[in-house]
């Protein structure tokens, strides 16, 4: 029978719990949304993240429990997402992870967030078949908080290739849209009112489009947007309103893709992933696929459900983790950013506060 690993996700202002297989099968998620808690303030309030993750957590935990009629004895481990992320959202989880873990007497698995979005694409359901996903392949792992292209090569087998040298691509999108008068959540209210435009009424800059590295830029598209907007009146400002989504949200899928473009060629590699909250959006998963069959590239793109932040990706991380007899002692604690060994690369945040434990 396999392995049923009981996760947890607080890492941002999604509340997500999930039961997960080790092969990857979803029993069921359960989530709640901030969005209109965050809304007034056009962005995420840290505060308010954690507040409502408190509320939010214990009746999700029950709703879990009773959707899959699940038993605490069926359960082989607690995964819990512990880096990186907002410090107060990532306590609410852990608490709730490390008390579920002692009560239960069950392994606890400190997940990073970056890893689940990575190994999202493994996730299937009653509703979504088995992957034929296989190492190695390049991964584009993009959001609100980070925008990166990895070499993935196995478990825990990472190394970034590159990274955003400024903006993430979502942050880049809701700002634009809160710079455009479009509100909270940036990202989704652009792409549904691009579709109505023209995607080259404006030439927007692609940063760092034509240099041969794996970097990316997204602060030089932002003030270019801030300084265009500046120059309309509200009434022309609301008859461009879609073609400058359009455009704008153009020349971010133009830089993405590009860079991925790059990856994909000096690695030699056949297979890509393309994963996060951003991956969500409707053209860059639209133009994506049609560069992957262009190039015959294997792209591989989460069902929506998996795109944004969510505890299925991270069981499914936590139980392969466990699998390889890797948990972590009570005192684990969390980190806003990854640990140095999470990566090849090594170049993050030294903020590991807990070791793995290995039977």
């Amino acid at each position: 029978m396999a392995k049923k690993i009981f996760a947890i996700e607080t890492s941002c202002d999604d509340t997500s719990i999930a039961l997960v297989s080790e092969e990857g099968f979803v029993y069921g998620m359960v989530s709640a949304s901030q969005d209109l808690a965050h809304q007034p303030f056009g962005g995420i309030v840290p505060e308010i993240a954690s507040r409502n993750h408190s509320q939010a957590i214990l009746p999700l935990v029950d709703e879990l429990i009773k959707k899959t009629q699940m038993t605490w004895s069926e359960v082989s481990g607690i995964a819990v997402t512990n880096r990186p992320g907002l410090i107060g959202s990532l306590i609410v989880g852990l608490v709730t992870a490390k008390t579920l873990s002692h009560v239960h007497q069950k392994p606890l698995i400190g997940v990073n967030h970056l890893e689940g979005h990575i190994l999202a694409p493994f996730l299937f359901d009653s509703q979504i078949q088995k992957t034929d996903l296989t190492y190695p392949f390049i991964a584009l792992a993009v959001s609100g908080g980070h925008t990166s292209i990895y070499e993935v090569r196995g478990l825990g087998d990472y190394s970034v290739l590159g990274s955003t040298l400024d903006d993430a691509a979502g942050e880049a999108f809701d700002k634009f849209a809160k710079m455009a008068g479009l509100g909270f959540p940036g990202g989704v209210k652009v792409d549904q009112m691009a579709q109505r435009g023209q995607r080259d009424a404006y030439d927007f800059p692609r940063g760092l489009i034509h240099e041969d590295s794996y970097q990316m830029s997204f602060s030089g598209l932002k003030a270019s947007a801030q300084r265009l907007l500046a120059s309309l009146d509200p009434p022309n400002l609301q008859t461009e309103l879609a073609n400058l989504c359009a455009s704008f949200q153009e020349a971010v899928v133009d830089a993405l893709i590009a860079k991925l473009d790059l990856a994909m060629k000096k690695n030699k590699m056949k297979t890509v992933v393309i994963t996060g909250g951003v991956s969500a959006n409707s053209r860059l998963r639209e133009k994506s696929q049609q560069w992957a069959q262009k190039n015959r590239y294997y792209l591989h793109i989460p069902p929506l459900r998996y795109c944004t932040d969510n505890a299925a990706m991270i069981g499914y991380a936590g139980a392969l983790r466990l699998e390889r007899g890797e948990h972590h002692s009570l005192d684990l604690g969390p980190s806003p950013r990854v640990w140095p060994e999470d990566f090849r690369d090594g170049n993050f945040n030294k903020g590991r506060q807990a070791r793995v434990q290995r039977p």
